[in-house]
């Protein structure tokens, strides 16, 4: 049994639909998925339906743009109660910030020329959290780029023309409010991040756990961070962060989560649900 803890779809940056996603997924046996669109929840009820369709268990998620010591991090929510308030009020303020963002992109191509709409960039992401990806993609749709790779060169990354910096929560705000929800907080691909420095303050913070397999992890990373977590009494996670076809191949399947990692995930879980189901000495009668 394997799992696959690091999804996206085109509920945010990614093209397959939740359904996709699970197409992929069974043709790979994986048993265990879970969907971490970034600053929505949108794609999980139809991701759930179909993962109890295929036979596949299904894990609610997010990832959240964080930062910790001037350092951005990406954090993983897993196990979330898709009905909690509090959370649905932050990703509501979270995608309301991501489309004025976009709207600020267009503008600054406006100013260099490009003949560039916000509501061009809305149609094509056609989501509540449009990103970069979705600016790219209609550039290169509407013919001012030849390609998504070209409109990031040109406008898009950072320090070029048309970046606009995200808005990030602190990291101990964003392991918080996944907290509250009922979830667990995690590191998403720190051999990307390159902030080693910032995982033991992200520990204090009430982090649970890190990602140590990624599609973009070397083995030696993988050893490295598998010892860092242990260090930290962190879990360990892994996900191919899949965003639809990467060079007409999708990168699900290339990293194989085994499921004695989703037992230590659901252990946190329930230990930390039955601590704050128990009463508290102060709240019993004299």
């Amino acid at each position: 049994m394997f799992a696959d803890l690091h999804l996206h779809t085109r509920f945010s940056d990614g093209s397959f639909t939740p359904e996709q996603v699970v197409e992929h997924a069974v043709k790979q046996h994986l048993s265990t998925l879970a969907l971490t669109d970034h600053d929505t929840l949108e794609g999980c009820v139809p991701m759930m339906a179909a993962c109890a369709a295929a036979g596949i268990e299904f894990i609610s998620g997010i990832e959240l743009t964080a930062e910790c010591a001037d350092h951005e991090v990406h954090l993983l929510g897993y196990f979330l109660d898709l009905e909690n308030e509090v959370l649905l009020r932050a990703i509501s303020l979270f995608q309301s910030v991501r489309q004025e963002r976009i709207r600020e992109m267009v503008l600054r191509l406006n100013r260099l020329g490009v003949p560039l709409r916000a509501e061009d960039v809305f149609t094509v992401a056609n989501c509540r959290s449009p990103g970069r990806p979705h600016v790219a993609r209609a550039l290169a749709e509407l013919g001012h780029c030849r390609t998504m790779d070209e409109a990031f060169e040109r406008f898009l990354k950072r320090h070029r023309p048309a970046w606009v910096p995200k808005h990030k929560l602190s990291a101990a705000s964003a392991i918080e409010l996944l907290h509250q929800a009922g979830g667990l907080a995690v590191m998403a691909h720190p051999g990307l991040s390159r902030t080693d420095s910032v995982i033991p303050k992200l520990a204090a913070a009430g982090l649970d756990g890190l990602e140590c397999f990624h599609s973009r992890h070397s083995t030696a990373q993988v050893q490295h961070y598998l010892m860092i977590a242990d260090g930290l009494s962190l879990l360990a996670t892994g996900g191919s962060d899949c965003h639809g076809d990467s060079r007409g191949k999708p990168l699900i399947g290339t990293v194989k989560l085994p499921y004695e990692y989703v037992l230590r995930l659901k252990q946190r879980v329930a230990e930390r649900h039955h601590s704050a189901a128990a009463p508290s000495a102060l709240a019993l009668p004299a």
